[in-house]
């Protein structure tokens, strides 16, 4: 799917961004139709997966930045890479820049490869996607590429830029779907180069913007301030939220879980929010409670597809 707002941003950052897609391929493939990576001058995000397909697309993406344009090229990943997927990779690389940025319909952004009208096919497949609200799913159809704009599954807000939250946050915001809200009460606590596609939002007041969540969201709480914590996790157990948790010991959560119940929240409730959250048998590095924690974040959202499938 195409991200358009992390795209957006990654022009708005560096100018001229190479955006690199899996079009197709042929038997074994490092990744899957879809999958992409953004380019610029001197950095990347995302992933098209193979090693040496990557390095090599990462030199061609780079070569057009300055011209800009268009290229589709078809890499036998043995004989032309010497790899060992045994498969055949159709890549697309395209350049964009302010003044040249995709333009989706109804949902869809569908471009020539080759320059001819837009094929009945594509066309029905655009037509389907307004009418019914069905999107298709990345392909090439007789001479054009199309893939539906992404929209993010779930929202997550993170609160707190130290160390954990750092690690958190640049593990958790290259996967697909998901969008980070990123909370601290001063824009100097976050690091100078925020990932790509992460909203960081300095406020004071950090605990007013829980108002602004959706009740949707699912929320890790990582401040530096226990006094802060504990004011979200009330405000939060008001104001709702689809999962929540907590970094802390189990001294910390018990003594949580006392003020909470005087400020009038029920045990149920209260029992709602995780903590400790991580995997105390990885440690209690930053990025080990990272890892932890992103694991649990993805299982969850497993979990819960299982669930769905079995209804």
């Amino acid at each position: 799917m195409l991200d358009l707002d992390s795209l957006h941003a990654a022009v708005a950052a560096h100018g001229a961004v190479a955006r690199v897609v899996i079009a197709a391929h042929d038997g074994s493939s490092p990744r899957e139709v879809g999958a992409a990576m953004l380019v610029w001058a001197d950095g990347q995000s995302g992933t098209i997966g193979g090693g040496a397909l990557e390095w090599e697309a990462l030199g061609l993406a780079r070569a057009m930045l300055t011209g800009g344009g268009q290229h589709l090229r078809r890499v036998p990943l043995g004989p032309a890479l010497g790899q060992c997927c045994g498969g055949a990779v159709t890549v697309l690389t395209e350049v964009f820049d302010p003044h040249h940025l995709p333009r989706p319909e109804a949902g869809v952004f569908a471009r020539a490869l080759e320059a001819r009208e837009r094929p009945l096919a594509v066309a029905r497949i655009v037509d389907r996607a307004r009418g019914q609200g069905i999107l298709p799913a990345p392909q090439l159809v007789q001479g054009w590429f199309l893939e539906p704009v992404a929209h993010p599954q779930r929202h997550l807000w993170v609160w707190g830029a130290g160390h954990v939250g750092r690690a958190l946050v640049s593990v958790l915001a290259p996967l697909p779907g998901v969008q980070i809200t990123w909370v601290d009460v001063a824009a100097d606590r976050f690091p100078d180069a925020v990932p790509i596609g992460v909203q960081a939002v300095p406020a004071a007041e950090a605990a007013a913007l829980v108002a602004h969540a959706p009740k949707g969201a699912e929320h890790l709480i990582l401040t530096y301030s226990h006094a802060l914590d504990l004011d979200l996790c009330h405000r939060l157990l008001t104001h709702g939220f689809a999962r929540c948790g907590l970094i802390g010991s189990a001294t910390k959560w018990a003594r949580f879980r006392s003020r909470l119940a005087a400020l009038g929240h029920a045990p149920g409730a209260i029992a709602r929010i995780d903590c400790p959250i991580g995997d105390p048998s990885l440690g209690k590095h930053p990025q080990a409670i990272a890892v932890g924690v992103a694991a649990a974040f993805l299982r969850s959202h497993s979990i819960s597809h299982r669930r769905e499938g079995r209804q």
